[in-house]
């Protein structure tokens, strides 16, 4: 094997090759007038793992605000989080509604 490849555990890598770092994005969660403070704190604690005492202050940050970030994943977690919230909302004819913007 030539001095431009290393062998890593069966796989070979150029030397010299940088892995880029994945891009970030934030999960925000929308205020609307229909969607209870209480459904609101569930699917925070239920999607995105807050504690309640957490999942309340975003709610209410939510509420007063208008926007609220729920957290910040890579892109694929990210989607999959926004489709959890739309999926839960809709299950419980609540119109939530969530975006994700790059970070």
């Amino acid at each position: 094997m030539d001095s431009k490849h290393k062998t890593i555990q069966g796989t070979q890598e150029k030397a010299g090759q940088k892995t880029r770092k994945p891009s970030y994005y934030g999960v925000f969660l929308l205020n609307d007038d229909y969607t209870t403070m209480y459904f609101v704190v569930h699917v925070l604690e239920m999607v995105f793992h807050k504690s309640p005492v957490e999942a309340t202050q975003i709610m209410l940050h939510v509420h007063n605000k208008g926007k609220g970030l729920a957290g910040v994943f890579t892109r694929d977690i990210a989607e999959t989080k926004v489709d959890k919230v739309h999926r839960l909302a809709e299950a419980h004819a609540f119109p939530l509604k969530c975006k994700m913007d790059k970070i």
